[in-house]
């Protein structure tokens, strides 16, 4: 989130309306609101198993921000196709793998077990199935016979900064093309 906030300056075609979370703890708000960045926290908790309740109230603080654009990151709830439709073509994630490879949790760690010989990142657009979308974007780099799924996952994490603004200047401008970074 602070790499997509700090690239949106100068000739960006973007800019940041607002970060909301879902942890009220989540390190996000406050370097949000540092970055000048308003901030709104929707904590699923209260809701329960109530699903389409959250998700009405992660829509009504995103309507009254009126975003272009909706950036996921580190967004760590399932969304239901009812909300991403409504933001369908409109809505991007980054996801640890290089998709269509390891949808879900656990990515590093089961590449690592597959003994891929490379991992990476994917920048996609949000489709109503996990993880899926077309992708806009990916950044890979080898896997050392060293790597456990935390330095695999830290070496990642420079690619994922430098891939996730790329691909949102792109997209905000109207490019859809596919970008491909080697670390």
């Amino acid at each position: 989130m602070v790499s997509l906030v700090n690239s949106m300056q100068d000739d960006h075609p973007a800019r940041a309306v607002l970060v909301v979370s879902n942890d009220p703890n989540a390190g996000g708000l406050a370097k949000a609101q540092a970055l000048g960045v308003p901030t709104a926290c929707i904590d699923h908790k209260p809701f329960g198993k109530d699903r389409a309740a959250f998700e009405a109230a992660l829509q009504s603080a995103l309507e009254a921000a009126d975003p272009d654009i909706i950036c996921l990151a580190g967004f760590m709830r399932i969304l239901t196709p009812d909300f991403t439709e409504k933001w369908e073509g409109r809505m991007l994630n980054i996801h640890p793998s290089l998709l269509p490879k390891y949808k879900g949790l656990h990515t590093h760690a089961r590449a690592l077990e597959a003994g891929d010989p490379e991992h990476g990142c994917s920048v996609h657009e949000v489709t109503a199935a996990l993880d899926d979308g077309p992708i806009l974007g990916q950044a890979r780099l080898s896997v050392r016979p060293d790597d456990t799924a935390d330095t695999l996952a830290a070496r990642l994490l420079p690619l994922e900064h430098s891939l996730y603004p790329a691909v949102l200047r792109r997209f905000a401008a109207g490019d859809r093309s596919r970008i491909d970074l080697q670390g």
